[in-house]
């Protein structure tokens, strides 16, 4: 049994990380230290804590730390386990995985360009990641259109060259007629187009257009006069600023009562190259200085290249304990500076102007959105928080159900739900959603301080009007009043409309019928899983564990190679047997075994 008061006493009084779980072992919050006794005994002192830090002590059940050598270390530590655990009480960081980056594959003898959301420790050159999806898309157009790398997405030599390169949009390296030195040559300078050194690429295309004229070679140098215009006119798009600076970042950071912008321009050269935003829900009471301190940390861990001055309004607590961090990445000074007058205050004061823009847009959007939505159902007041259920089942066994939320026109994860159906014993949909919905709404009625918060102001469901006369029933007999309507699909499974008690059918704008695609994938998304979960967790139970020579571990590493069940089920008796401690004859019987389960 853990005891809070005893393990605080335990606590040594040297930096490192703290962190806080709760009964289910699953992490919450993870925070650095100078000294760990002083930080931790903080949390569980009756002294004026926020909200959201309240909420996150009354769920702590245990803690456990890691000692460093110094507050250097802790950061490092503290930066990798918020990455890796995304506890759920930190400032996160969206995962940059949702953005697109543009992605060089240097290391292939003849390597692409192109768009991905997933980085990986593969040697390549990532850059971004671009908030607006639109502009990695027009930039890897024009790499693709003015220098003449291959098009194909896997490269092999070829018998005859493809379209691309008869129509002068690829230089064929797979019939061998450009050597890997040239065709590296053109890559260098997609990396400096990429990196914003526009002066040094339209040095090297000069020096080769006269080559060329001087040759007599005049397509040559027709071609490179063309792409150096097109490169200007790149150039030409990016902001001149009169910033003194010539390699900084400069971040930016605005508030309103239901969500935070966190605005970052990127200035190289005198010029501003790009600018990227980020959104965090639920900060009403976290301090401007905890949002950025945490912003920092999470933005520029993964980052290869990092500026050597960082600008922002707040001055911070762990200001030098983060330069240091940054300047050991870089094998460099790199320095965050608050400036206080002149030009840099006033380039930092653009970014937080530009930062509440577009927090004031985003907000207007949702509003619009809304103010939309209630005009169309004709509701009476504004549908500010709209739940959706879906049920998800196969011939009746592991029956569940999803829960989504609309909080303001934004998924709101945290208050996703998953039920397990405890009434119904056979395929029966709308039964289902009978029972769940009237159990949602309980929890509500019941108590106020429930984890499902105050009743919805409408509520989707997943399925035509069976499923919704099936809500309303539900509905009624909590003695309540909330209207009801459905999202129904087409022939490819998507979202075509919402309709009424009475199948009329609701016009949409394209922005709203989005919004409500979106709406319905995730609580899709939320209850299979859900099913899938308890589905694979039975399998595994009643086929894995009766296998004799399979103990957890063997089990674990079965599951972690394959992923589920039905993989393992499709493997071959060489692949299982390839797995550590597991032989021949043990993966045939794993084999037998799960075909006939």
């Amino acid at each position: 049994m853990f005891n809070i008061e005893e393990e605080l006493k335990k606590l040594p009084k040297k930096p490192g990380v703290y962190i806080m779980k709760d009964k289910d072992d699953k992490i919450l919050y993870v925070g650095k230290a100078v000294i760990l006794r002083n930080r931790v005994k903080q949390y569980f002192r009756k002294n004026n804590k926020t909200k959201r830090i309240e909420n996150m002590v009354a769920l702590i059940d245990h803690f456990e730390y890691i000692v460093t050598d110094n507050e250097a270390e802790a950061l490092i530590l503290e930066c990798n386990l918020i990455k890796e655990n995304r506890p759920k009480f930190n400032v996160l960081l969206k995962d940059d995985k949702t953005y697109p980056y543009i992605k060089v594959d240097v290391k292939s003898d003849f390597p692409n360009v192109y768009i991905t959301r997933t980085i990986l420790n593969d040697g390549a050159k990532y850059f971004g990641p671009y908030a607006n999806p639109g502009s990695a898309k027009e930039m890897v157009e024009f790499i693709k259109q003015r220098f003449k790398i291959r098009q194909c997405k896997s490269f092999k030599s070829n018998k005859r060259a493809c379209l691309n390169y008869h129509i002068n949009r690829c230089s064929a390296p797979c019939m061998g007629y450009i050597t890997k030195e040239e065709y590296r040559e053109q890559i260098n300078q997609i990396i400096m187009l990429l990196e914003g050194k526009f002066d040094n690429i339209l040095k090297e295309i000069d020096k080769k257009m006269m080559s060329a004229a001087e040759n007599q070679e005049y397509e040559e140098a027709a071609y490179l006069r063309d792409q150096k215009n097109a490169i200007e006119r790149i150039s030409q798009k990016q902001k001149v600023s009169n910033i003194t600076e010539n390699d900084i970042d400069v971040i930016g950071i605005a508030k309103n009562n239901l969500s935070v912008c966190v605005e970052i321009f990127f200035v190289r050269k005198s010029k501003m190259i790009g600018r990227e935003h980020y959104f965090f829900n639920d900060m009403k009471d976290v301090s401007n200085e905890e949002i950025l301190s945490s912003f920092i940390k999470q933005y520029y861990i993964t980052k290869e290249e990092i500026p050597h001055k960082i600008m922002l309004k707040e001055e911070l607590e762990e200001k030098e304990i983060i330069e240091e961090w940054l300047s050991k990445k870089m094998g460099r000074k790199v320095e965050l500076k608050s400036p206080q007058k002149g030009e840099k205050l006033r380039f930092v004061e653009m970014a937080e102007k530009n930062a509440k823009v577009t927090l004031e847009n985003q907000t207007k959007d949702k509003y619009d959105v809304l103010m939309e939505l209630k005009e169309v159902l004709k509701m009476e007041k504004m549908p500010r928080k709209i739940e959706t259920f879906d049920i998800s089942n196969i011939s009746g066994n592991y029956m569940v159900a999803g829960m989504c939320v609309l909080q303001d026109g934004i998924v709101n994860h945290k208050l996703s739900r998953r039920f397990r159906i405890k009434t119904v014993l056979t395929q029966d949909d709308p039964k289902c959603m009978q029972e769940v919905i009237t159990r949602r709404l309980k929890h509500s009625i019941d108590s106020n301080n429930s984890g499902f918060g105050k009743l919805p102001d409408a509520i989707f469901v997943d399925g035509g009007i069976t499923q919704m006369r099936a809500a309303k029933t539900a509905i009624i007999e909590c003695d309540l009043q909330i209207p009801v309507y459905g999202m129904v699909k087409n022939d490819k499974h998507r979202t075509r409309a919402l309709i009424d008690e009475n199948r009329n059918e609701k016009e949409l704008s394209e922005e709203l019928m989005n919004l409500i695609t979106n709406f319905q994938d995730e609580v899709h998304k939320t209850a299979i899983e859900y099913h899938r979960k308890l589905r694979d967790k039975q399998v595994t139970k009643s086929t894995l564990d009766d296998i004799e020579g399979i103990g957890k571990v063997k089990k674990q590493e079965l599951l972690k190679r394959f992923g589920s069940i039905e993989k393992i089920k499709l493997a071959s008796i060489d692949e299982i047997a390839s797995i550590k401690g597991i032989n021949e004859e043990l993966a045939r019987k794993i084999k037998e075994a799960l075909e006939k389960g």
